[in-house]
């Protein structure tokens, strides 16, 4: 919670600082964003790269379990496309690639704003909160109506950080790997899925 009102806090420096003229123009006109975005990407793979327990214990994981994260795409992707039918302003591709974040705001947000400007960039960022918080507030909940696996798959991509430690408060210790496989899975797919639907 406390790295999520941290990038919000942020970004609302950067847009006040913005809106105001004290950013110089030659930082915005020479793809600062674009850089920001290579460094970023370079760090989530170092982070990933380095972590071979993470990777090693995935092979213990149930077979059954490795389709939670596809579950997870397929479920939020839906509810995305028909979300579109209700908002005339925005096409299925662009509220797929909204959705396609899983929580990641800091990446997906990087990418759509390059892609499709900062409207949908800012739109990508909260919402993309919106879900780690739903995560880490509705746990419980979840948990209770809706079986053990649920608050992971909300979580989305979070579920390998942020989210974990609420996740296995309400599901039990048993499902850190699965959590973290989960997180790992959906990571990985962001910058592809979000880039692919961008292209459109």
């Amino acid at each position: 919670m406390k790295g999520s009102v941290i990038i919000v806090s942020f970004f609302i420096l950067g847009a006040l600082l913005g809106y105001h003229g004290f950013i110089p123009e030659y930082l915005i006109e020479n793809d600062l964003s674009f850089y920001v975005l290579c460094g970023l990407m370079f760090c989530v793979g170092l982070s990933i790269g380095n972590d071979t327990k993470t990777l090693k214990s995935f092979r213990s994981l149930n077979p059954r379990f490795y389709l939670l994260p596809l579950a997870t795409m397929v479920g939020t992707l839906a509810g995305c496309a028909l979300i579109a039918l209700v908002l005339h302003d925005r096409t299925i591709a662009e509220t797929m690639a909204v959705g396609s974040g899983f929580g990641y705001y800091s990446l997906s947000s990087i990418f759509i704003t390059e892609y499709k400007g900062a409207e949908l960039g800012t739109i990508a960022l909260l919402s993309n909160i919106i879900r780690e918080i739903m995560a880490l507030l509705f746990a419980p909940f979840l948990v209770k109506y809706f079986g053990k696996l649920a608050p992971i798959s909300v979580g989305g991509a979070t579920t390998m950080d942020t989210t974990l430690p609420i996740i296995l408060k309400f599901s039990g210790k048993e499902f850190l790997v699965v959590s973290i496989f989960h997180g790992f899975i959906l990571d990985l797919s962001v910058p592809f899925l979000v880039t692919f639907f961008c292209s459109f």
